[in-house]
């Protein structure tokens, strides 16, 4: 076998990994929801003795726009630094990027902002999350613009 070809075969093992499916993401996603869930419980729970709980601004609860926030810091913050939240953790689950460098602050903004706003605006999106379920590399459509992949953690 020449060089060439053992640092490509060696190359092709290397860059293999087993993708997470639908059913193990969606659990550590519930297992996530519960933890922010938790979070906004304790850092929001002052608000209820200010005002009677409920303060407005516009259409929207200071308490709603706080928690939104809290949502979107953990998932953007535990995935930048971590590659993964803690539902990953508890699932063994990471978030890679398909050409192996860190993931960067460009990929998590669509990954974890965009995707979770516009699917929470159009909620009949949420059904484009059962690609995972049916594509190759077990990739949802907001991993296909990212270009990410859920991969079981070594």
């Amino acid at each position: 076998m020449s060089e060439n070809q053992e640092t490509t075969e060696a190359v092709t093992i290397t860059n293999h990994h087993d993708y997470a499916g639908f059913w193990m993401r969606f659990w550590a996603y519930l297992a996530d929801l519960v933890i922010v869930f938790s979070i906004n419980g304790i850092l929001l729970s002052p608000f209820k003795f200010i005002d009677g709980g409920e303060m407005d601004v516009g259409f929207w609860t200071v308490t709603g726009i706080a928690s939104t926030i809290v949502l979107y810091l953990y998932f953007v913050l535990m995935t930048k630094f971590y590659g993964k939240t803690l539902g990953k953790m508890i699932f063994g689950l990471r978030v890679i990027r398909e050409d192996q460098e860190p993931l960067k602050w460009s990929d998590l903004l669509f990954r974890e902002v965009i995707r979770r706003f516009i699917y929470r605006v159009f909620w009949f999106m949420n059904l484009f999350y059962l690609s995972v379920a049916f594509t190759e590399e077990k990739q949802g459509i907001h991993d296909m613009f990212a270009d990410t992949r859920v991969v079981l953690d070594r």
